[in-house]
């Protein structure tokens, strides 16, 4: 497994990716996969960087691993930010028109939706999300 740690911020979402992007290239892993484990690594460490810490800054850690039997990638998010279960928030109603949606929760409907398994636990004061796909 390997980690990395950085500032929950915004500016630090390249890097984040970088390191994923790295790995999942070692993995030689298909263009799909890799696309949808991109959107989904942007868009749980854009919600860490902008509300897991209400404005304070923290620490967030990201780390891989893969699963050989599996053929399975395996990303953890973790944060010591505000405890919140993303998987507990009701999903967006897409069937409605635009102007009639509530703003939130469609980058974790994409998210839940695109990869084949999404975890959470709150755990000695951290947030832990993890994401599964295989590739």
């Amino acid at each position: 497994m390997k980690k990395l740690v950085v500032d929950a911020t915004i500016e630090n979402t390249s890097n984040v990716l970088s390191f994923i992007d790295e790995e999942l290239e070692r993995l030689d892993c298909n263009l799909i996969a890799k696309t949808k484990l991109d959107v989904a690594v942007d868009e749980i460490f854009s919600n860490i960087a902008n509300y897991a810490y209400e404005g304070k800054g923290g620490k967030a850690t990201i780390a891989i691993d893969y699963v050989k039997d599996d053929n399975k990638v395996i990303i953890k998010f973790v944060d010591e930010g505000v405890p919140y279960n993303p998987l507990e928030k009701e999903d967006p109603d897409i069937t409605l028109p635009i102007e009639k949606r509530v703003i939130g929760g469609l980058g974790i409907l994409i998210v839940k939706k695109s990869m084949d398994n999404v975890t959470y636990e709150y755990k000695d004061n951290k947030n832990i999300l993890i994401i599964e796909k295989i590739i």
